[in-house]
């Protein structure tokens, strides 16, 4: 009964946007943009967090991203990084000093100016954390010391070592841009969307928490990127963000007009999407894959032999095969293809059940009673918690767990909504594996996953978690905080190449595939753009008479 009033809860709320839908302020039949019309955008989850360092999760970083202005922009096409609320910028040699000019006349909805002293605190925010109000640093700026407020159009940047990859970072979701009242809140108050105060092309207009945020074009918006096609206003009138978690009914709403576009769209829907002409977006996300990561600090899986065993049994080209669509390519890395200093590492990721099985044995583990391998009375059973923004993960977890089973291992999966679940994912004694992914188009993305105060993707003593007793690997470490400091560029890449190989001579990890962000919007729908890592730009999008 509960899913099926949810489901009439949402329905009733897609026909009201199937109404909005319908009122414009112009029309133009000849494929120009125009303005007026609300958006029925339905996400798969409810946003968490708004604190802009917080914008990896996709639902956060698809509302921050109509929201908040960043100091530059990078093309997600050449990925150069150019203009944006910053007019041009310059640096050191061994890159521990930036200077930003920025753009004059520039506000954030609530009428303050977005001046140096602005971005001087919000990057001090970012970059230090702030204890008080709990705000966590952001995971996309390394090295890091203090700003400088030049005058009210000029701000410059401190770090105590080389910082190469903090030009981009400016550039990304986590270096949104929110006003000093925003950044005055604590943490958890973040959560609601209408406290966040950005300068972007829309603002919060309402939100019913877990269920919908409503977005308002700011009509006075005259900053977006330099070199985009749209300037001036958004041409929408609105966008209402719609959760909507069952996947047939994001889908049956778009296909039924009463939507107009939609995010995760499974892979098995995208058929019947193409065929009825309503396209299918594919945004790449340019980073580390989707992957099985190991937490050696577990006794089940600190032997070498016992990762690559698990490592050799996992076929991923039948995972790709049996669930996914072309958009999802096999992993043949640890990074995708298409992420800066990727290096083909497909020789190291066979399939081999017969070599998986002489490495278990070599590893003391022999057969049991019930098929499962037995070791100094334990069993080889490995539980982990579904993640349940990467798209059928239960169904792949399913089966690499009957992968696994071929050569004797087991795989446990926990409910991805489990009260326990981030709890226990702090603890390797409960959870010796993990699913991992992170998008960023900039080799330190892969510090980001697997560095101990990161994500810490591989559970490491001094790290995210207080219940690592001694795991801690010293030699990658440094590999990944090089990467974060080296300034010349073929160096910094080679650097990303010899993190790749290590991370799999160590079977820390095991790619599955590379992840998109699949959208599926109406026929009528046009002008959304992606930026670098997926996530929907509504700034020049618009709906045409239907």
């Amino acid at each position: 009964m509960k899913n099926i009033r949810r489901i009439n809860a949402v329905t009733r709320a897609l026909a009201l946007g199937a109404l909005l839908t319908s009122t414009f302020c112009a029309i133009a039949a000849d494929g120009t943009p125009v303005q007026g019309g609300t958006l029925i955008y339905l996400e798969q989850q409810a946003h968490t967090n708004l604190y802009p360092p917080a914008g990896g999760f996709y639902p956060n970083g698809g509302i921050l991203n109509q929201i908040t202005d960043k100091l530059t922009y990078q093309n997600p096409k050449t990925l150069e990084v150019e203009p944006w609320i910053a007019q041009s910028w310059s640096f050191n040699a061994d890159k521990t000093e930036y200077t930003f000019k920025l753009r004059p006349g520039v506000t954030f909805s609530d009428g303050t100016p977005l001046d140096a002293n602005a971005v001087a605190k919000n990057f001090d925010t970012y970059g230090l954390g702030n204890k008080e109000h709990h705000l966590p640093v952001s995971e996309v700026i390394n090295n890091y010391d203090h700003s400088e407020v030049v005058d009210p159009l000029t701000v410059k940047f401190y770090f105590k070592k080389s910082s190469p990859g903090f030009l981009q970072g400016t550039a990304t979701i986590g270096s949104g841009l929110v006003s000093l009242s925003t950044l005055a809140r604590n943490f958890d108050a973040l959560g609601d969307a209408t406290h966040i105060i950005g300068s972007g092309p829309f603002v919060v207009s309402k939100e019913t928490l877990g269920r919908e945020v409503d977005l308002t074009a700011r009509k006075d918006y005259n900053w977006g990127p330099k070199n985009l096609k749209q300037q001036g206003r958004a041409n929408l009138d609105g966008i209402k963000v719609i959760v909507t978690g069952e996947d047939s009914v994001r889908i049956g709403a778009l296909l039924a007009g009463q939507a107009d576009f939609i995010r995760q769209v499974q892979a098995y829907d995208e058929k019947q999407a193409k065929d009825q002409n309503f396209p299918i977006y594919a945004a790449p996300t340019k980073g580390v894959n989707d992957s099985i990561s190991f937490r050696p600090d577990n006794a089940l899986v600190s032997d070498l032999k016992v990762r690559q065993a698990l490592l050799h049994a996992t076929n991923s080209k039948q995972v790709v095969d049996t669930l996914f669509s072309p958009n999802y390519p096999q992993a043949t890395s640890v990074i995708a293809k298409t992420a800066a200093g990727y290096v083909d590492l497909s020789n190291k990721l066979t399939y081999d059940p017969t070599l998986s099985k002489k490495l278990l044995d070599e590893a003391g583990w022999k057969p049991g009673p019930n098929g499962i391998r037995q070791k100094d009375g334990k069993t080889l059973s490995l539980t982990i918690y579904e993640s349940l923004p990467q798209p059928q993960n239960k169904e792949v977890l399913q089966l690499v767990s009957q992968q696994w089973s071929q050569v004797g291992a087991k795989l446990n999966i926990l409910a991805g909504d489990a009260g326990s679940r981030v709890a226990d994912n702090l603890d390797p004694q409960k959870t010796p594996a993990n699913v991992v992914e992170v998008g960023r188009a900039d080799p330190d993305v892969i510090k980001s996953s697997f560095y101990p105060t990161n994500r810490d993707a591989l559970l490491q003593k001094g790290g995210l978690s207080s219940k690592v007793k001694s795991f801690r690997d010293d030699k990658l470490n440094d590999l990944l905080t090089a990467i974060s400091a080296e300034v010349d560029p073929k160096k910094r890449l080679a650097l990303t190449g010899d993190v790749q190989n290590y991370l799999l001579d160590q079977a820390y990890v095991i790619p599955i595939f590379e992840e998109p962000q699949v959208f599926a919007g109406a026929p009528y729908f046009k002008g959304v753009s992606f930026e670098a890592v997926g996530r929907p730009s509504f700034y020049g999008a618009w709906l045409e008479k239907h």
